[in-house]
């Protein structure tokens, strides 16, 4: 077992030291005293979602085309699964296997074709004002996990409502909200030294207590003069202790603790970020948190992998993306059946619920020159996996045309998505947040749940 995470309780003065190192200069008392503020009642459910960052191409994924001219098709084969007109890429033989616990939504949509402004669209629900063809641009508004963190407050067993692995998406922030209501960046879980940041907090990096951060008790000095909100005091010392528990509780210590895994489990997950992540992602889930996301560009095995964004010449990439895929799908392929096996076999299928998506598609057909071949962005249709969550699993939803271009069966957004996965949260999606000049902001502005999985 890892030793920093076998400490015993630390005092209260180490604890507001600890707390010095709160997300964006918060401490932690702080993050949990402004949560209660709105906080309501929890709902013991969670999402894990694995954010495909780049977009993944819908045709080389789950709506592979195999009868189109061979400028469109997928290159590569498609292959049946346990569900009757469920087939994929084959290279994705652990999902086949497992084709009655998932369902792909082949029909979402939407218009935004940078990589920042799509993943604002699909993460927020919210179009931006002002398409960045640069990529650059954030958030006006929350995503999925800050309004998560919003709307559910921290639960009695003192886990973050909010966490995101190995770091948090690039393109979105907490805004209005407040940025205690980032995710709790618990950082790369497939390296072979990984120290969770629970047991970074309480012992510091060398494990030699938090002796080094007792200059950062200034910090905490200039901010914790606003922290009796609402001239709440007694609320105040209440959500104190709750923080103070998040850092001595030996539940929330242990659901970071990936040596608490059988190392059999943790090879069938496989040994690399992809694979840890998930398994770390079903341990806090299990442990209370609301939203998981995995922001997982590459193993970090070298630039061949880099992340979904198959256009020629990618990163610097030389020659036909089929040979990144052929590399990076079949990770993909091992931690997300190995994280759906595990699920159902602990009977969590109900409590959690999986999502698997990017910010878009790929161009239907294929863009080849002289420096290689590759699909472009292609926000008009794409896929998305969903399992677990009481869903309505082993089926397909939805269907493109005849070259994967637009939907023509069931046509779905980004909107729809967020809803589905609010109402498994128990968030009302048509509620509104304050945003900073005094107007109510709904969480969503359109969408519904899905139909067909629920």
């Amino acid at each position: 077992m890892n030793q920093s995470l076998c400490r015993g309780p630390i005092d209260r003065r180490e604890f507001l030291q600890a707390g010095a190192l709160g997300i964006g200069g918060l401490t932690l008392s702080d993050l949990f005293v402004r949560r209660a503020v709105a906080g309501t009642q929890m709902k013991e459910t969670s999402v894990i979602l694995l954010y495909l960052h780049g977009g993944p191409s819908q045709l080389e994924t789950y709506d592979l085309k195999p009868e189109a001219p061979i400028e469109y098709r997928s290159v590569f084969g498609a292959i049946s699964t346990t569900v009757p007109g469920m087939d994929i890429c084959d290279l994705f033989p652990r999902q086949a296997k497992i084709a009655d616990k998932i369902a792909i939504v082949r029909s979402l949509h939407h218009e935004m074709s940078s990589h920042s402004d799509g993943g604002i669209e699909v993460l927020t629900g919210k179009t931006p004002i002002k398409p960045d063809s640069t990529s650059t641009s954030k958030s006006d508004h929350p995503d999925l996990g800050s309004v998560t963190s919003k709307w559910r407050g921290i639960s009695d067993a003192a886990v973050p409502p909010f966490v995101s692995i190995p770091n948090n998406l690039y393109m979105t922030r907490p805004t209005y909200l407040g940025l205690h209501h980032s995710g709790f960046q618990a950082g790369d879980p497939g390296g072979d030294k990984y120290v969770p940041p629970i047991g970074k907090l309480a012992t510091g990096v060398d494990g030699n207590g938090l002796d080094d951060r007792r200059g950062l008790l200034k910090q905490l000095d200039r901010v914790r003069g606003d922290l009796d909100l609402q001239g709440n005091m007694q609320g105040n010392d209440h959500f104190r202790r709750m923080a103070f528990d998040m850092l001595t509780n030996p539940n929330v210590a242990t659901a970071f603790d990936l040596e608490k895994e059988n190392s059999d489990l943790r090879d069938k997950y496989g040994r690399n970020t992809w694979g840890q992540g998930c398994l770390l992602a079903r341990r806090l889930a299990e442990a209370g948190v609301g939203v998981i996301t995995l922001y997982t560009n590459t193993p970090k095995n070298g630039q061949e992998y880099t992340n979904w964004d198959d256009h020629i010449g990618n990163a610097g990439r030389p020659g036909h993306f089929a040979k990144y895929m052929r590399v990076r799908l079949p990770y993909l392929d091992q931690s997300l059946a190995t994280l759906i096996e595990d699920i159902y076999t602990r009977d969590l299928d109900r409590k959690i619920m999986v999502v698997v998506m990017g910010e878009f598609g790929r161009t239907p057909r294929l863009s080849v020159n002289s420096s290689g071949a590759g699909r472009n962005h292609w926000p008009q249709a794409y896929s998305v996996l969903f399992s677990g969550g009481s869903l309505r699993v082993g089926q397909v939803v939805g269907a493109t045309n005849a070259r994967a271009e637009y939907p023509t069966e069931r046509p779905y957004t980004p909107k729809d998505v967020l809803a589905t996965i609010y109402r498994h949260l128990g968030i009302n999606w048509t509620d509104a947040f304050i945003d900073h000049t005094g107007r109510p902001i709904p969480i969503l502005p359109h969408g519904h749940a899905i139909p067909e999985l629920i």
